[in-house]
């Protein structure tokens, strides 16, 4: 081979080296390749959106939405033409009204009505609830509205009969599933049977035919049964002590609604205040005795 071919030849090994160099560096890095020495830069995480309050969650709605057992003259039942009605309804609208919203009822078994709370299904419950430390571990309640006594109700004719805890011993003492009153039989009662049923006029008519003893119940829904018993029931000469059964009334709403509670607190000291309250109370009375409630 002559001199020059070869110098010729290794002039072209060497710029093909030359080149193949320079690609493999220019392939190395992308055009949206940070530098070796940047550091590339941190995104600031997004705060999570704060969760709306009851309150806010309610006016944002445009209405309130109550929880109820409308059963339970006269506190919460249906007119003639099934509209709700009963000093809690009265109250509910109240409510309803001071936050400038609509009032939906919903009606439902009244051992339905802490767990609707709870979840969130409605935003608060309205059904002569009393307030009592268990029940203040699940949800939280207002300010009492209205205190009331308890009542022993049995069959016409046996006010006298059934007058002691001894003669209470062993006979079945009936009260509304879930509540107040079936833990005060069970409390001051020990040695009674606990009878529940879903509904009071159901409870009432076990009591006036002669399956049970008596039932518990608040005094105005006690009342209200003797009056349309046709004779049937009467009050027994029975009395639980204040220590028993100091029982009073509150609205429920879940725990953490503190800003919802406050303007509920601030309609009922406003209505026991004034008075209203009891004007609706007695009026809820009469509405229900004329429906023969």
């Amino acid at each position: 081979m002559k001199k020059n071919t070869w110098k010729k030849l290794m002039s072209l090994a060497l710029g093909a080296m030359m080149m193949l160099s320079l690609l493999t560096g220019c392939g190395s890095k992308t055009e949206d390749s940070a530098p070796a020495d940047s550091t590339p830069a941190e995104e600031t995480p997004a705060e999570p959106a704060a969760a709306a309050s009851l309150l806010e969650k309610v006016k944002t709605s445009g209405k309130l939405v109550v929880g109820t057992e409308a059963q339970y003259a006269p506190y919460e039942f249906k007119d003639l033409n099934a509209n709700f009605a009963g000093c809690d309804m009265w109250l509910a609208q109240q409510i309803a009204d001071h936050l400038g919203v609509e009032l939906e009822v919903v009606d439902m078994s009244f051992d339905g009505i802490i767990p609707a709370v709870k979840s969130g299904q409605v935003d608060l419950g309205i059904a002569a609830f009393t307030k009592t430390p268990e029940r203040a571990e699940e949800i939280d309640f207002s300010d009492l509205y209205e205190k009331s006594a308890q009542l022993l109700i049995v069959k016409a004719g046996n006010a006298d009969l059934y007058s002691t805890k001894e003669s209470l011993a062993g006979q079945k003492v009936g009260a509304q599933k879930g509540t107040i009153q079936s833990q005060l039989i069970q409390t001051a009662l020990p040695d009674s049977e606990l009878f529940e049923l879903e509904k009071y006029p159901a409870l009432a008519l076990e009591v006036q035919n002669g399956n049970i003893a008596g039932l518990v119940v608040d005094q105005a829904v006690g009342e209200s049964l003797i009056a349309t018993s046709n004779g049937g029931l009467e009050v027994s000469n029975f009395a639980f002590t204040s220590e028993e059964a100091a029982f009073g009334k509150a609205v429920v709403a879940a725990k953490g609604s503190e800003d919802l509670l406050a303007e509920v607190n601030t309609v009922i000291n406003q209505v026991v205040n004034d008075g209203s309250y009891l004007k609706a109370y007695d009026e809820a009375v009469e509405l229900a005795a004329s429906m023969g409630l």
